[in-house]
């Protein structure tokens, strides 16, 4: 088992792929992740957040512990996050975190969303918001087993 990332864009630019190279190298089973980029819809606004929600929920299984990534969600700190993940992996529930597009996602996602993350009250680029979460995913794992990555 792996955490998956599901995330509406282009491929990785260099400086992001670099950043995540850094962080999964250090990943290990279960917080190792695996990326599926879903393209962008050609539409604008309300179409194109409806086709790529359809999009998401498509690839989504019904055991699947869903992490959406809104700035609307519920901001955390690492070891509630890493709890979190931690308790959906021991129950054995494969974690998929996604990160919408441009438009975001519509309320079929959000709400089909076990747990709404929020990385700050900020907008983020997305690549930027990719590479942050390669870092969490990696911070999460080191508080999981409880090495002195995470300073408190």
């Amino acid at each position: 088992m792996s955490v998956r990332i599901l995330a509406i864009g282009r491929k990785h630019e260099g400086w992001v792929s670099e950043g995540i190279e850094r962080y999964e190298k250090r990943l290990r089973k279960p917080f190792d992740t695996k990326w599926q980029l879903l393209p962008h819809s050609s539409r604008d606004g309300e179409a194109a957040r409806a086709e790529e929600s359809e999009r998401v929920l498509a690839k989504v299984g019904r055991d699947e512990f869903l992490v959406l990534l809104d700035e609307r969600g519920r901001n955390v700190d690492s070891p509630a996050l890493s709890g979190a993940l931690q308790g959906a992996l021991e129950r054995g529930r494969p974690v998929t975190l996604v990160i919408g597009g441009a438009y975001g996602v519509d309320d079929a996602v959000r709400s089909r969303a076990d747990f709404v993350w929020s990385l700050s009250k900020l907008v983020f680029p997305h690549q930027l918001v990719r590479l942050i979460v390669a870092e969490q995913l990696y911070r999460a794992q080191e508080i999981a087993a409880g090495r002195p990555y995470h300073h408190v």
